[in-house]
């Protein structure tokens, strides 16, 4: 598969209805920052569309670094703190709660690194050939694993923290498609994964659909003196 200038706008225009369909089933202003993953995918698949176009014209110096940035902002920055945050909120589990604060906490402090690493590094990208490689000249490589690591608890472990039964498929298919980049696309991890992962916040919307129809699986557990029997 050749990813492109037409394959990004085309996700863009895809997760735009998806955006729209599932921020119709929010119920609750807790449920809207889960609900915008697919608005926010598709906002960061519009950006590297740009991208795509500034690569390709030779007269774009003046304004490439723009969809760059805004781009490696939305991977890098913001998903680390956006992810466990929005499943948090929608979480009424208190033991599960505990464990979506700590990947939160995770996320924000490898957020303020990696928001202070494009601030003050190089940051660039280049087409070879269907695929955009994204360089941030930043001296502390031998930090890679931590932040590798990071970047793997505060975004794909989170749904599988969560009571929802859906979000484990959402969780099963964002961690294959992390697999897949990374066996297949290693050099060009944060454009192709972030393309998968575009794709696969459709399942945001089952997820959503599935709460709306089965509220009792983000319940809080009770105790056995209750009438309802603890959630497993």
């Amino acid at each position: 598969m050749c990813f492109s200038t037409t394959a990004s706008f085309g996700a863009s225009a895809i997760l735009a209805v998806a955006g729209i369909a599932t921020l119709r089933k929010v119920e609750t202003p807790a449920q809207i920052m889960f609900a915008s993953i697919p608005v926010m995918f598709s906002i960061q698949q519009f950006t590297e569309g740009f991208v795509w176009i500034a690569l390709k014209d030779p007269h774009s110096n003046d304004w490439q670094s723009i969809p760059i940035n805004i781009f490696l902002l939305l991977a890098q920055v913001v998903w680390p703190v956006w992810v466990p945050l929005s499943i948090l909120l929608i979480e009424k589990n208190d033991k599960r709660k505990k464990g979506l604060k700590i990947l939160l906490g995770v996320g924000a402090v490898l957020s303020l690194f990696l928001a202070y690493r494009m601030l003050f590094s190089s940051v660039s990208a280049a087409i070879t050939p269907y695929h955009i490689r994204y360089e941030i000249d930043f001296p502390y490589r031998q930090y890679f694993v931590i932040i590798f690591a990071s970047y793997f608890l505060a975004t794909i472990v989170p749904p599988f923290i969560s009571s929802g039964k859906r979000m484990i498929s959402l969780g099963l298919l964002n961690f294959a498609s992390f697999l897949i980049t990374i066996l297949f696309f290693k050099d060009y991890l944060i454009s192709v994964w972030c393309f998968f992962s575009a794709l696969i916040s459709w399942e945001v919307y089952l997820v959503m659909k599935d709460m709306a129809a089965k509220p009792q699986l983000f319940a809080p557990e009770r105790s056995s003196n209750d009438a309802y029997q603890p959630l497993t």
